[in-house]
């Protein structure tokens, strides 16, 4: 027999149920949006903060900069101080600049980067150069003198991998080569102090323009090569060429990739920055040097060369346009301050080599 009595008390909460279904639709729903609305925040602020963060830094004065930190550690502007200071300061500017060092970065913003940890790469490469150089050259009287202790444990703490996150972290080893620096620094400037030594000749500098050259050249050519160009490979085989015969010559085309022409092109601003500043200071501190080979000018023609390539970029992406196309070509723009520094140095070097 059928039970009308709960039939009918049913009813209602069969009558409930649409409307419990309706709740859970549209507190989905507003879930859904308001979950929607922070994520396009998110973006939103994320994608501000990375353009923010790509903004390079600019020149500072390097003399003036080096007096500064002279007078309020108490030091004297001796031999060498103006080189020491600068470098520490080009290496701080990873570290300090908006956003930190960025090249290890894990999480957005940082993370859809890759002019800045380009430009940062870049710096990095001149930091580590005139590092070695210091420990091998400037700090030493001759091949048979000990190196100097702070910074034989600087050279290494640059040349840490540039990506890594953590254990340690690459701004921690960097901080820890810029604070050597700045032991051997102290002990450079302080009149009791004789075991800090910086030499300040023509030999030592030639050989510290002579990896500068050839970080150009490699520039240039990496450069240059945004638009493809032909490479001519000259293999002597003295096997299979007769003789009287003219050697086999390979035709190569080397062309950069096309997700890699701004990577390339950033690193170049990057090392292009950081020299600029060195030679700078190296102006200060070898001004003696340089005036006795007349060189002076010619170290300041590599500095303009590089400076004239930190020019504002009003193109919001570097432009790959064919030599004598419509667009330009940001890549062989820089290819040509880079060459033209270049030939500069190989001058200057010549220079240097006179008596």
């Amino acid at each position: 027999m059928l039970d009308w009595k709960n039939r009918a008390g049913s009813a209602p909460d069969r009558a409930a149920e649409p409307k419990s279904a309706t709740r859970s639709y549209f507190g989905g729903l507003l879930f859904s949006r308001a979950l929607g609305t922070l994520l396009g925040l998110y973006l939103l602020v994320a994608s501000a903060l990375g353009w923010y963060w790509s903004q390079e830094p600019s020149l500072f004065p390097v003399q003036q900069s080096a007096q500064v930190a002279a007078e309020k550690e108490g030091k004297q502007m001796v031999v060498g101080y103006t080189t020491v200071e600068t470098l520490k300061s080009v290496a701080g500017t990873l570290l300090n600049k908006p956003g930190g060092y960025i090249s290890n970065d894990r999480f957005p913003p940082g993370l859809w980067m890759d002019n800045m940890p380009s430009w940062e790469y870049g710096v990095l490469v001149q930091v580590r150069d005139l590092t070695r150089a210091l420990r091998k050259d400037f700090a030493r009287s001759q091949s048979q003198s000990a190196e100097d202790a702070d910074l034989a444990k600087a050279e290494p703490r640059f040349n840490f991998d540039n990506k890594s996150w953590v254990l340690p972290s690459s701004e921690s080893e960097y901080q820890e080569g810029i604070n050597s620096l700045s032991r051997y620094q102290a002990r450079l400037s302080d009149p009791n102090q004789k075991s800090a030594l910086f030499y300040a000749r023509a030999d030592n500098l030639n050989n510290w323009l002579g990896d500068v050259g050839t970080r150009l050249g490699s520039l240039s050519q990496r450069l240059s090569a945004s638009v493809g160009r032909v490479k001519l490979n000259t293999a002597l085989k003295t096997e299979t060429t007769a003789p009287g015969q003219s050697p086999q010559v390979d035709e190569e085309v080397v062309e950069t990739p096309w997700m890699q022409i701004d990577n390339v092109f950033y690193e170049a601003r990057g090392q292009a920055w950081a020299l600029s500043h060195l030679l700078r200071a190296i102006e200060v501190d070898f001004a003696d040097v340089l005036a006795k080979k007349n060189a002076t000018v010619s170290v300041r023609q590599i500095i303009r060369e590089l400076e004239a390539s930190q020019e504002p970029i009003w193109s919001p992406m570097i432009l790959n346009g064919s030599g004598f196309g419509v667009l330009a070509n940001h890549s062989l723009v820089m290819a040509n301050y880079i060459s033209r520094a270049n030939a500069a140095v190989i001058d200057l070097r010549q220079l240097l080599n006179q008596g």
